[in-house]
């Protein structure tokens, strides 16, 4: 991956199929391009950049708890938890988890006020493989 640039192209939707190539060329360089459509608009970044940037910004806060023999896990101010026999299970539980939260905010929950500001974690979520995920919720460089 090369080094970020300033570099910003703007198209409109008939001229984004035309420059699609041109588009990912501009996201491999690290510059940005914005397809216009009506009052809408959507970026394209490089997504190991977007991802690199996210998980810099958007801490995890996990909360680990190891009781009767049990981990549990979860993410103050989140409507999920998870659990396990094994640390390794609960995380594989709380990835499961956070799957299914960003397809609950895709489908639901983003026009909920107590949801809506979580739009960077479900993109991290979305963003990330499990081991990336896994990763980031226990701090561990994979």
């Amino acid at each position: 991956m090369s080094t970020p640039t300033h570099e910003r192209r703007t198209f409109g939707f008939a001229g984004a199929r035309k420059s699609f190539k041109a588009i990912l060329d501009t996201s491999d360089r690290g510059g940005l391009s914005i397809i216009e459509r009506g009052e809408s608009s959507a970026s394209v970044v490089n997504t190991g950049l977007f991802r690199e940037f996210l998980v810099k910004t958007v801490p995890a806060k996990v909360q680990v708890v190891n009781e009767d023999g049990a981990w549990a896990m979860f993410l103050p101010g989140l409507p999920l938890a998870a659990e396990g026999t094994t640390l390794e299970e609960a995380t594989l539980d709380l990835i499961d988890a956070l799957r299914e939260y960003a397809e609950d905010w895709e489908d639901h929950l983003r026009t909920a006020p107590n949801h809506r500001g979580n739009w960077a974690l479900v993109q991290l979520i979305g963003s990330c493989t499990d081991e990336e995920l896994d990763a980031w919720l226990t701090g561990s460089k994979k």
